[in-house]
């Protein structure tokens, strides 16, 4: 877990650094920070679109009487995606772009919810009641 978290806030912004520098060499500064601007506000959009259409689809599951569960699985996805998408550099905006994509978000939907019941077959919950 340190090591999955110290990816993530250490050697990510590196990366992220290194990339932006890199591309700013070649295209220009004042172009760099232009494109990160731009893909901040069209990966906003781009969440922001594909979370109503998703909120849609759980309300309708709802009123039908059916857990929607898998929309939700995808509200999450869209939640984190949105998020990527937000901080400045073109690793998070791939990141972000790429699971906000139907067909790469049930890629990585469909590995998450593995992941998941794998994790709740080996950790089976515990209850502990603290009553009188």
């Amino acid at each position: 877990m340190f090591t999955k978290l110290f990816i993530a806030f250490a050697v990510l912004p590196v990366l992220e650094i290194y990339v932006l520098i890199h591309v700013g060499s070649l295209i220009g500064a004042l172009n760099t920070v232009m494109l990160v601007i731009i893909s901040a506000f069209a990966g906003a959009w781009l969440a922001r679109t594909e979370g109503m259409q998703t909120m849609l689809r759980i309300r309708e599951s709802m009123n039908r009487g059916i857990m929607p569960t898998n929309d939700l699985v995808d509200a999450a996805i869209i939640l984190v995606a949105g998020l990527v998408l937000l901080t400045p550099g073109f690793i998070t905006d791939t990141l972000g772009l790429l699971l906000l994509f139907p067909p790469t978000r049930k890629i990585f939907k469909d590995w998450l919810m593995r992941a998941l019941k794998d994790w709740m077959n080996n950790h089976p919950p515990t209850i502990t009641y603290y009553g009188p």
